[in-house]
C-alpha cells in the first residue's frame, strides 16, 4: 500500500518516541492531544509534550475537549486515515472515533497485557514487585485495555529502577514495535490474537493517597512506592506536622514498633516498618529542597526510639 494516512492521539512525554516512529512508517496527517492545562506557581497555560513535537515537527494539531463532538469526529473523517496509533493520550475512545479508521486503532500500551490494565500500568508494575514489564501493541475496541493484540516486547524491572527511567525505557521499546510491526499489520501480514481471560489486573489512575507510607507495611513495600510513584504523586510522610516527601529509600533487616527510628546517621534515617524496615536516604521538607538525610539531620533533631514520622 501508499504511505499509510496515520492520525496520532497520545499525550505526555511517553507517547513523544511513538509520535517519531509514526513518522518513520507513513504520513501523519493529524496530531490529537489533550487541551492546554495551566501548570506551576503562575498557573499559565502549557501545552502537553506531544503538542510541542507536533508543532516543532509542523503537524496539526487538534485539542478536542470531548472526543463526542461533532466537529472533532467531522475533522477527523475528512483525513481519511488509515489508522490512529493512541499513545497514553488519557481518555477511552468513544465507538464513533474507533470505527473511523480504515484499520482501526493502535494502542502502545506500557505493560504486558491483560495484567496492568489501566492508566498507570508502569507504576503498579514497580509497586506491585513485578520482576518484568514490557509493551503491547493492541487494537483497541470499547473496553479498558481489551483488545487483541498485535506483538509485545518483555522489559526486565530492575532492582532500583523508578518508574521515571522505566517509562524511558518501554517509551524506546514502544516506538520500536511501531517502526517493526504497524506496517505489517496494515498489509495483513500479522494476526491479531484475543487477550488471555486470566491474569488480568487493573492499574487505576493514581490518586495523592497512593504515595502515602505507612511504616506499618512491609519496608520492601515501601520502598517500591518510593520507587514507583516519582514523581507523582511522590512518596511522603508527616514530620512535625508537615510533609516530608522521601525521593530515596533502602530495605534493612532490623525490626521494632512500627515507625520507630532505629538509627540516625550519614547512612539514613532508619524506621522500622511492619516487616523490617526503611532507611531514608533522600527527602524533601514542605516548601523546601531535596536533600540527602544528613543535611536533614542537621536541621532537625531525631532520637533513636522515637516516632516523629505518621499521618
Amino acid at each position: 500500500m501508499s504511505s499509510p494516512r496515520i492520525i496520532f492521539m497520545g499525550t505526555p512525554e511517553f507517547a513523544v518516541e511513538s509520535l517519531r516512529a509514526c513518522l518513520d512508517v507513513g504520513d501523519v496527517v493529524a496530531v490529537v492531544t489533550r487541551p492546554d492545562k495551566p501548570r506551576g506557581r503562575g498557573q499559565l497555560s502549557a501545552a502537553s509534550p506531544v503538542k510541542r513535537a507536533a508543532t516543532q515537527l509542523g503537524i496539526r494539531v487538534l485539542q478536542p475537549i470531548k472526543l463526542r463532538e461533532a466537529g472533532f469526529l467531522d475533522a477527523v473523517r475528512e483525513l481519511s486515515p488509515d489508522v490512529a496509533v493512541v499513545a497514553a493520550y488519557g481518555k477511552i475512545l468513544p465507538r464513533e472515533l474507533l470505527e473511523v479508521p480504515g484499520h482501526g486503532c493502535i494502542n502502545v500500551h506500557a505493560s504486558l497485557l491483560p495484567r496492568f490494565r489501566g492508566a498507570a500500568p508502569i507504576q503498579w508494575a514497580i509497586a506491585s514487585g513485578d520482576n518484568r514489564s514490557g509493551v503491547c501493541l493492541m487494537k483497541m475496541d470499547e473496553g479498558l485495555d481489551t483488545g487483541p493484540v498485535l506483538r509485545c516486547a518483555e522489559v526486565p524491572i530492575g532492582p532500583e529502577v523508578t518508574s521515571d527511567e522505566l517509562q524511558q525505557t518501554l517509551a524506546r521499546v514502544g516506538a520500536e514495535l511501531i517502526r517493526r510491526y504497524l506496517p505489517d499489520y496494515l498489509s495483513g501480514k500479522l494476526q491479531l490474537t484475543p487477550q488471555s481471560r486470566e491474569g488480568v489486573v487493573l492499574a487505576p489512575m493514581l490518586k495523592k493517597e497512593d504515595g502515602q507510607l505507612d511504616f506499618g507495611r512491609p519496608a520492601a513495600e515501601l520502598e517500591r512506592r518510593v520507587r514507583a510513584f516519582q514523581p507523582w504523586p511522590g512518596a511522603f510522610t508527616r514530620f512535625q506536622g508537615k510533609v516530608l516527601k522521601v525521593h530515596r529509600a533502602r530495605t534493612g533487616a532490623r525490626t521494632g514498633s512500627p515507625g520507630t527510628v532505629l538509627a540516625v546517621g550519614e547512612q539514613g534515617i532508619e524506621v522500622a516498618c511492619g516487616e523490617g524496615s526503611l532507611s531514608l536516604l533522600q527527602v524533601q521538607p514542605e516548601g523546601k529542597r531535596t536533600m540527602s538525610s544528613a543535611e536533614f539531620l542537621a536541621g532537625h533533631r531525631i532520637a533513636v526510639g522515637e516516632q516523629p514520622f505518621g499521618a
